[in-house]
């Protein structure tokens, strides 16, 4: 069995270490990781210059490029054999609702679904300056991986795992929830009188909404949301398809080649 693991914090950080030791138990474990934190990267894709990956330990490469550049190297470069399971994680802070279409976190996961793979993305729902859930985090991950490997995953499908701090009271399966999003940039000035300004200074806040991965992990619980890629909002069909064009019956139609 052979597990791939990934992150967006760099591959120093404490969260992707107590997740590769967690998930030894499982089988072999080869960590391909940035070399420096990619945190709210999405799925960018180095193109434009060469990737460069260094074997720090056996089996622990530093890549200098994002998250999603890990996976597709390590799939097409530094692994000998396709992994059966690709973990990103555990990541310093939560991803939460609408925060995966930022996280270089849910997106190494996305990436491996992409190419095929069972994956799932972990985040820990607690302050970064904090390090004692990572355990929890750990074992909450093994866990599920363990149901991964033995149950598979329906196509087009990984999870979005977030363990709340201290100890969980259980797992819930969940949806993506919403957030509330306040001032996104903060002004400043700096002591040459200059402006500059701070994307994400301020906390958002999040509609408390049953059953969304907001209020699990808000009440305890490891929320386990399941999701893919396709982002066709198929409700929205009806709606489009009564759009009328001035000279023409049926819009869609009418511009069709």
């Amino acid at each position: 069995m052979l597990i791939l693991v990934t992150n967006d914090d760099g591959i120093h950080a404490p969260g992707i270490a107590a997740l590769a030791e967690g998930l030894k138990a499982l089988g072999q474990v080869v960590v391909v990781a940035p070399d420096r934190q990619r945190s709210a990267i999405g799925r960018a894709l180095t193109l434009h210059k060469p990737l460069r990956a260094e074997e720090l330990l056996p089996g622990r490469f530093a890549v200098d490029g994002t998250p999603a550049d890990c996976v597709n190297l390590a799939l097409h470069g530094l692994l000998a054999k396709r992994p059966q399971l690709i973990v990103s994680g555990i990541n310093h802070g939560a991803n939460l609702g609408d925060d995966i279409t930022y996280s270089g976190t849910v997106s190494a996961a996305m990436e491996g679904t992409l190419l095929g793979i069972p994956a799932m993305a972990v985040s820990l729902a607690a302050n970064p300056g904090h390090i004692d859930g990572f355990a929890h985090a750990a074992a909450g991950a093994c866990r599920i991986a363990t149901m991964i490997l033995r149950k598979g995953l329906p196509p087009d499908t990984l999870l979005n795992v977030n363990v709340p701090p201290g100890t969980p009271l259980g797992m819930r399966l969940t949806r993506q929830g919403r957030r509330i999003f306040g001032e996104l940039a903060v002004e400043k000035t700096d002591p040459r009188g200059r402006k500059y300004y701070w994307l994400g200074a301020a906390e958002p806040g999040y509609e408390d909404m049953d059953g969304t991965d907001f209020r699990a992990v808000n009440s305890g619980y490891i929320s386990v949301t399941p999701l893919h890629l396709d982002l066709t909002n198929y409700r929205s069909f009806a709606g489009l398809q009564a759009w009328k064009d001035e000279t023409a019956a049926d819009f869609f139609a009418a511009v069709q080649p």
